[in-house]
């Protein structure tokens, strides 16, 4: 960073998603989260630094050069779900354009007729209206520009996506048909018979994370504090770390608690638990870093106190 000031944007983030497995990766703007997603794809700033592996099959995407991101990896082993779907399409392209591009480059699909069958049945996938396909990006509404990125993101069937945010802008029924959607791309068998797709979902929509993670992954302050089963985290015995907590209990349809205070700056992280400050658990231990586990806390919920 300038004055050569360094920042941690995401520490030590250890989990795995199986094929056929949906990962739910939650927690505050800010966070890490999209950070995490770019490092995967190598879509990085030029200034930032990675250490680690990445593994996806033999592939460590952490080590992997340009050229084999470029033309290996994005779109074809990894699609993307773009936080932000309007600054990745070609504005100067209608949407049916930049499908049949898209379907050409990462299938075995040829002639006019049959791009322009595929390409609005891609459309059709990721409900996004045959009567827009000719329209441009600056024509379509934050929700119509995400349909048509997650309608990118699934032609090539990648054996990973990546979904940051992918429900940004739509209302609860497109909502709930985007991330059946997505759970079908990851529960049908790839090409070869494999046992489906792996999928990490970036999201802030809990509902949306209950509709459709196997797993979820709690990140605060640029680490994952909890790895729990989706079952036991929005149902019994329920999250284990105090802000897993907090944030369940900062929905509507539970207790519309927010949690008090503000995010730590990561420029700025204390020695112990960044959770601290804000939690009402937190002892004089909490000055220590959190133990490391799947569960990174000093004092977490217990299954017997779990409904307290």
């Amino acid at each position: 960073m300038p004055g050569g000031r360094r920042v941690a944007a995401v520490t030590d983030a250890r989990f795995d998603v199986a094929a056929g497995e949906c990962l739910a990766l939650i927690g505050e703007s800010g966070c890490g989260k999209s950070v995490l997603a770019s490092a995967l794809l190598g879509l990085l700033p030029g200034n930032a630094q990675t250490a680690g592996a990445a593994h996806l099959g033999d592939l460590d995407l952490l080590t992997a050069d340009e050229r084999t991101l470029a033309r290996t990896v994005r779109g074809r082993l990894i699609g993307l779900v773009p936080q932000s779907p309007a600054a990745h399409l070609t504005p100067v392209r209608t949407v049916r354009s930049q499908l049949e591009e898209t379907v050409a480059a990462l299938t075995a699909t040829r002639g006019r007729a049959a791009l322009r069958a595929a390409a609005e049945a891609a459309a059709e996938r990721a409900a996004f209206p045959a009567d827009h396909l000719d329209r441009h990006p600056h024509q379509l509404s934050g929700g119509l520009a995400q349909r048509a990125a997650t309608a990118l993101a699934l032609v090539g069937d990648a054996p990973l996506l990546l979904a940051d945010e992918p429900t940004t802008g739509l209302d609860r029924d497109l909502v709930d048909r985007t991330v059946d959607e997505l759970r079908r791309h990851v529960d049908e068998p790839g090409e070869t018979g494999s046992r489906g797709r792996g999928l990490l979902m970036i999201t802030h929509d809990l509902a949306a994370a209950e509709r459709i993670a196997d797993r979820v992954a709690v990140m605060y302050a640029g680490r994952i504090v909890e790895l729990a089963a989706a079952e036991d985290f929005f149902g019994s015995p329920g999250p284990r770390h105090p802000y897993s907590r907090g944030l369940l209990q900062a929905l509507p349809d539970r207790a519309f608690k927010a949690i008090p205070g503000m995010p730590p700056e990561l420029g700025d992280l204390p020695e112990g638990c960044a959770f601290a400050a804000r939690c009402d658990r937190a002892t004089g231990t909490c000055a220590a870093p959190p133990p490391p586990g799947m569960v990174a806390c000093h004092h977490p919920h217990l299954p017997e106190d779990a409904r307290a």
